[in-house]
């Protein structure tokens, strides 16, 4: 048996997120149902992280064991060429049985797209959130710095999160702004349950006036979820890449194809 690592993308609005569920069309079934026709035997992939209904990604990391003699080139245009549209495995590489995308990743990083206009998007719904409210950039990244460093993230825990400790260590929050598209980029050790969606929530609530920078160490403090913003809208976050140890050589950021996206 060979072990593979693909990073792939994929549109989530196609699927019920990436965990198989029953009667339900999902990113991880779809993917074992190509891999499994391209190797010729019924294969289990096992992803570096999973990504709600509605979340999409640009840099996912799976991993798969084979004994099909295959070539690299194989697991990305043969597999794709049983995928549907919404999904693309971009790379392809063989590692060691020592691999893992899920246990072996240091680090993930999401960004999350805002269209920050007055009317609501329709070429891009459901690829960016959106606020039609002006937004203050330099207000969210100030307060965007108060989440740096290691933190018990209980605010922007979801309820259903089986994490089994609410303590991550955010590395890097960057915010910037492209036209009416505002970036956020998003690094940390690992993250709970709507963790992301639920920090844009209270960044929001700040950009927009309602609170200052400095309420977000407040909110971080109470450790109480129901005390804090909603959960922003999942149109707009992208899982955009797994940082992994140095010698597997793989893509940890990979360079988007489609703008910020």
């Amino acid at each position: 048996m060979q072990r593979y690592a693909l990073g792939i993308e994929y549109d989530g609005r196609q699927f019920s997120g990436w965990q198989i569920q029953p009667d339900r069309p999902t990113v991880q079934l779809a993917m074992e149902e190509a891999v499994s026709k391209m190797a010729g035997h019924s294969v289990r992939v096992h992803a570096a992280g999973r990504t709600d209904a509605g979340v999409h990604a640009s840099g996912q990391v799976i991993h798969f064991d084979s004994s099909a003699p295959r070539p690299l080139n194989a697991w990305v245009r043969g597999v794709n060429s049983f995928l549907p549209q919404g999904i693309a495995v971009v790379w392809a590489r063989a590692v060691d049985e020592r691999f893992h995308a899920r246990f072996l990743a240091s680090a993930r990083h999401y960004r999350y797209l805002v269209l920050n206009h007055p009317v609501r998007p329709a070429l891009l719904a459901g690829k960016v959130g959106w606020s039609h409210q002006e937004l203050d950039v330099g207000a969210m990244q100030a307060a965007a710095d108060l989440l740096l460093g290691e933190h018990d993230f209980s605010s922007f825990r979801a309820a259903e999160c089986q994490a089994p400790s609410p303590v991550k260590v955010m590395h890097a929050i960057r915010i910037r702004q492209d036209g009416h598209l505002i970036c956020f980029d998003f690094s940390a050790s690992a993250f709970l349950h709507h963790m992301v969606r639920n920090i844009m929530g209270a960044l929001l609530h700040i950009g927009k006036g309602n609170q200052p920078a400095e309420w977000m160490t407040e909110v971080l403090g109470w450790r109480d979820r129901s005390l804090a913003p909603p959960t922003f809208m999942p149109d707009g976050l992208y899982l955009s890449g797994v940082s992994y140890p140095p010698e597997y050589e793989l893509p940890s950021e990979p360079a988007p194809r489609y703008g910020l996206l």
